[in-house]
């Protein structure tokens, strides 16, 4: 008896186990296979020219300089703004708030704001910063609605992160004469640092590939220069495929995967530089 309650419990584990290996093989491959297809129908496009160059003839030749480089500032901009922030609340809902009805409400109207549309955030930011604050079409203001719409990622996983630390870690460093703040600083931030890095990436990649709330508020059709300040419109990767695979008539499809493959190397490139900063903030980690 003992016997066959052991082989079947061996077999409900392998075919746990089996059917866990194919949900995931159903996962990946899929992804894969897509990565892999635009890289061979976009791989032939990539040149240092069109990487360096700018367009030109409607935008069928020359290269996306000016849009890699707006991808470049309308993320960076994303970050001056959202991740101080975030990272603050994050800190005020996990250290300071008490557990009453309103820090509740609080966090639930987070969790919902991050599942709005990103065509609202768009006409949000069209409203506040493109009209009402007069910043215009620009890096500013598509800053700012970029920002607004990855806050809540940033300020929940962070407050997970936060809360992930051992209440100990903050008993022990109180009691030895640390002020709350310098028990945050010191201890709690830099223990928590990996899942804030995490939530940091996951809103700033959400935010490099939006195209909505950049077409409300600050990305240019065709912009054949870069942008000079923070008040000017610009080209942008997620805009530019868009505006290349469905408005610009008779346009090589080579350019189009290619441009494509560009932003899937953006994206990944934050994740590896988020990956290396995260390991080595876990391998200083004491738990």
């Amino acid at each position: 008896m003992k016997k066959s309650f052991t082989l079947n419990r061996n077999t409900t584990q392998r075919l746990g186990f089996g059917l866990l290996t194919i949900m995931a093989a159903g996962t990946v491959i899929p992804i894969i296979a897509v990565f892999a297809y635009i890289i061979i129908q976009g791989g032939g496009a990539i040149s240092w020219n069109f990487l360096t160059g700018f367009p030109h003839d409607g935008m069928r030749q020359g290269g996306i300089m000016p849009a890699i480089v707006g991808t470049f500032y309308l993320t960076l901009g994303t970050a001056v703004f959202s991740v101080p922030l975030g990272v603050a609340a994050a800190i005020y809902l996990s250290e300071y708030a008490s557990d009453n009805w309103l820090t509740r409400i609080i966090r639930i109207a987070i969790i919902n704001l991050s599942g709005i549309p990103s065509v609202v955030y768009g006409l949000f930011g069209l409203g506040l910063f493109v009209l009402f604050l007069k910043f215009g079409t620009s890096i500013l203001s598509a800053s700012l609605t970029l920002s607004i719409m990855t806050l809540p990622v940033i300020i929940s996983t962070a407050e997970e992160a936060l809360r992930a630390v051992p209440q100990s870690f903050r008993t022990v460093s109180i009691s030895l004469g640390a002020t709350r703040w310098q028990t945050i600083r010191r201890i709690v931030l830099p223990e928590a640092l990996p899942g804030i890095i995490t939530g940091v990436i996951l809103g700033l990649e959400r935010a490099a590939g939006e195209t909505a709330p950049i077409l409300f508020t600050g990305a240019a059709f065709f912009l054949p220069r870069l942008p000079h300040s923070v008040f000017d419109a610009t080209m942008a990767l997620p805009y530019h495929l868009f505006v290349i695979s469905t408005q610009v008539p008779e346009m090589p499809f080579q350019i189009q995967y290619g441009t494509a493959l560009v932003l899937i190397v953006f994206v990944l490139g934050m994740n590896v530089i988020a990956t290396v900063i995260r390991s080595r903030a876990r391998a200083k980690r004491q738990w």
